[in-house]
């Protein structure tokens, strides 16, 4: 019989928390997994995690996991996303981006437990696709999204209200893979849907015959790169300011509100934000023919200076195919560029900012974590669950299924 653990509440990922782990951030980690007490933004972490994981080494944890995992076989499946560390991807029974395993999740009923290493919208994303007899775990509550967290639901439902009292109503909600199970449901309520970075542009030329205009969230530089792809002037797009009081129509007026095809949230990627067009002239003086491919959440100047933009999954596929002897400038979360490196030897492959950090809360996910769930489940227990509401499940996967029915 498996019984399930309740584990503290996900702590909120605030600036203030960033910035300490930030401060903490090297890009030139040891590959070998320290202890959990010698990681500095371990205070961050979940917190619950028995006093017996904390001082374990790498050695143990590898050969603890893989006994576990063993043990659990074929019951058992491990997911990892491109940005985890690479101590965690080791494990990983598939790995890829947002899209491609939510579709894993959508696709496969075979397995009793999913074991999600990346972070809570994601595994969200996966309870809410698997099947009812499916358990999603998340190995570190505190695994989170600074991006998501930008769009809480009440600001986002404040947001809407606003422009329909405004008249602004011929509006589809389009929110990002990056986002919280109800902000996915509010758009399934309300005839919107669900993109990613692999898909934003279908996904929007489709709200965009649906509705006039689009509210994007919470990343504006998705949307707005989106946009311009689709030959929508920056003029009919609006950003939505979500820290201003309430009543201020996000810092717009109604006349730029009915002029725009897209209304853009205010929330960024922290780890993209950090891309420069500098960045990108730096590259291309000291490697000449050098190819610049850079993520969709880079702000709209990096992309139109970059070679091409897409998805984790176009980078990786685009540099694996690309041939021997080819230089590559990526702007994207070091984890991903420095696997690349090293899976592509015949080629160079280098991040385009050389100080740039880990994203903070994929860190989170640290063997100990992964260690401590899969030996509970060994022992019959479940810990860290990832259970979506029935409510907000069923509206979130309206909007999901929308999104996979139209890619």
């Amino acid at each position: 019989m498996v019984t399930t653990i309740k584990t503290a509440q996900r702590p909120p990922v605030g600036e203030e928390v960033l910035l300490a782990e930030a401060m903490q951030c090297q890009t030139d980690r040891p590959l070998e997994t320290a202890p959990l007490t010698e990681e500095p933004a371990f205070a961050f972490w979940q917190q619950d995690i028995p006093d017996e994981y904390w001082a374990l080494d790498a050695q143990e944890l590898v050969e603890r996991i893989h006994a576990a995992k063993a043990r659990l076989a074929p019951r058992l499946v491990i997911l990892g996303h491109h940005y985890q560390r690479e101590d965690i991807i080791q494990f990983a029974d598939y790995r890829g981006d947002s899209l491609k395993l939510a579709r894993w999740a959508a696709e496969q009923r075979d397995k009793e437990y999913i074991v999600f290493c990346g972070v809570h919208f994601m595994a969200e994303a996966a309870d809410i696709l698997s099947g009812p007899n499916q358990v999603v775990m998340l190995p570190n509550m505190a695994a989170g999204c600074s991006m998501a967290d930008m769009a809480a639901a009440d600001d986002v439902y404040a947001c809407w209200d606003e422009l329909q009292e405004a008249g602004i109503t011929d509006i589809v909600p389009v929110t990002y893979i990056n986002s919280a199970a109800s902000l996915k449901a509010h758009c399934g309520r309300h005839d919107g849907i669900i993109c990613t970075s692999s898909n934003a542009r279908t996904v929007l030329e489709w709200g965009l015959h649906q509705a006039r205009r689009v509210l994007f969230f919470p990343d504006q530089h998705l949307g707005r790169n989106t946009a311009v792809k689709l030959g929508i002037p920056l003029e009919e797009t609006a950003v939505w300011d979500y820290t201003l009081p309430a009543g201020s129509l996000g810092g717009n007026t109604v006349e730029q509100l009915e002029r725009a095809r897209v209304i853009l949230w205010k929330g960024h990627c922290s780890v993209h934000a950090r891309f420069s067009v500098e960045q990108i002239e730096r590259a291309r003086e000291e490697y000449p023919r050098i190819k610049v491919i850079v993520h969709p959440e880079c702000r709209l100047e990096v992309v139109q200076a970059a070679d091409g933009d897409g998805s984790t999954e176009f980078i990786a596929r685009s540099i694996a195919e690309a041939p021997a002897g080819s230089r590559w400038a990526v702007g994207t979360e070091i984890n991903l560029v420095s696997r690349l490196a090293r899976e592509n030897p015949d080629k160079l492959v280098f991040c385009l900012d050389p100080v740039v950090c880990p994203c903070s809360t994929m860190y989170r996910i640290h063997p100990a974590y992964l260690c401590w769930v899969l030996e509970r489940l060994v022992a019959g227990r479940i810990v860290n669950r990832v259970a979506v509401d029935e409510e907000t499940a069923r509206w979130a996967k309206v909007a999901l299924e929308r999104m996979l029915a139209v890619v």
